[in-house]
């Protein structure tokens, strides 16, 4: 099976532009491709999952990737997806959550030379002059359309403004100058993009009169059709600092039933046989699916330590037991107190356990919450400084937990 069958087998291609030549290029290790990452925040996601694991099994098989830091598409923003306009960020930001996307994307894709390259495009794209663009470019696309495609879609309800719908020609105009320079001829993204890549291959085709290629990958969706990566409405990041081990690897380990097999077959390295012989699992051996889910992922992203206590921790947790040393936990300082306490609703949101004093509420009044395993009732509990010394563990439903400490 070649790496194509292998993608079609785990379920990862959604579009492609021509599948016997892209199969052809992937099969025999002559794809030069890139995927884009804008840096609109200090930290990858798991919606990045999909595209680090794709250029991880792409360069095993002999492909080389190049990941684009968005230095300069980020200036602009990316409508797809959007209903409101993305935050400006400032080049120092940018920079510095480029120099975070490196020191991430190493645990997933072999950077050297003559193997994968990190390339930013505001090399290029930050030099171009307006009326130069425009007289190179410009006659490649029709606003017509443009208008049509599905990245604006959602902005055009609200309004799309003219700054954001430049996005499409400075991400076609990235494959042009990539396709140029580094000999990059394929275009790997969500399935989401698929509009903005057929612009860069039709620049390509229109100004060079060559062919370049461009795959879609399937959007990581849950069985509702919701997007996954978040967690009571936050991402759920790869930093640590952001998101603990034991909550990342909680995420996993907490999707549904319906979704666990998926999950493990687009996202883990996991054999197609192995994964084969788990279709027929059912009920506890589906939770032991889960187990192997978010230890695989936990794994890849923080090392294989960190999914042990992890894994450790959460059955200890399950199972009642007093091991609790590798539980996420947020530290109060005594500006946190009022009157020398903390009350439980606010505890709650600052924990992440809630992600609103009314959602710490409707929880607490309809009994699923406990604080060291007694179940709290009184939305107006609190705990004094002498109880937060000595930690508090908070837990919300049956998975979810945090341990608060005064400091």
């Amino acid at each position: 099976m070649g790496i194509y069958e292998e993608l079609v087998a785990r379920g990862l291609i959604a579009q492609v532009t021509n599948e016997e030549e892209i199969r052809e290029m992937l099969n025999n290790g002559k794809a030069t491709f890139y995927i884009g990452f804008d840096c609109t925040a200090d930290s990858l996601t798991a919606g990045h999952f999909m595209a680090l694991t794709l250029m991880k099994r792409l360069q095993l098989a002999g492909n080389r990737p190049i990941a684009l830091i968005g230095g300069g598409t980020t200036m602009i923003g990316d409508p797809s997806g959007r209903t409101d306009m993305r935050k400006m960020l400032t080049m120092e930001d940018i920079n510095h959550n480029a120099e975070c996307f490196k020191r991430q994307m190493e645990r997933f894709i072999d950077f050297g030379e003559g193997k994968a390259q990190m390339i930013n495009n505001a090399d290029w794209l930050l030099k171009l002059n307006y009326v130069e663009l425009l007289r190179e470019v410009g006659a490649c696309f029709s606003v017509n359309n443009m208008l049509r495609a599905k990245c604006y879609e959602q902005r055009m309800e609200r309004g799309l403004s003219f700054l954001e719908f430049n996005y499409m020609i400075m991400q076609s105009y990235d494959f042009y100058y990539l396709f140029q320079h580094y000999g990059c001829n394929m275009q790997f993204g969500g399935d989401d993009q698929w509009s903005n890549m057929l612009g860069g291959t039709e620049l390509i085709r229109r100004k060079l009169g060559e062919d370049a290629h461009a795959m879609t990958i399937t959007l990581l969706t849950d069985s509702q059709g919701n997007k996954m990566g978040k967690t009571a409405g936050n991402a759920v990041w790869l930093d640590p600092n952001k998101t603990s081990p034991f909550d990342f690897y909680q995420y996993w380990r907490n999707v549904g039933d319906a979704d666990v097999l998926k999950c493990i077959r687009m996202l883990t390295f996991l054999p197609l046989e192995q994964i084969d012989e788990m279709s027929s699992w059912e009920g506890s051996q589906l939770n032991r699916a889960k187990e192997i889910l978010a230890f695989e992922l936990t794994s890849m992203v923080h090392g294989e330590e960190e999914a042990k206590k992890a894994e450790a921790s959460a059955k200890a947790l399950f199972a009642g037991a007093g091991s609790r040393e590798n539980m996420p936990t947020t530290e109060l300082g005594a500006d946190d107190l009022v009157d020398g306490a903390a009350d439980i609703m606010t505890l709650l949101v600052k924990t992440g356990l809630c992600p609103s004093k009314s959602d710490a509420r409707r929880n607490i009044q309809q009994g699923g919450v406990t604080a060291n395993d007694e179940k709290v009732s009184d939305i107006g509990k609190s705990f004094t400084a002498e109880e937060l010394k000595a930690g508090v563990v908070l837990k919300r439903g049956k998975k979810n937990f945090n341990k608060v400490v005064l400091k």
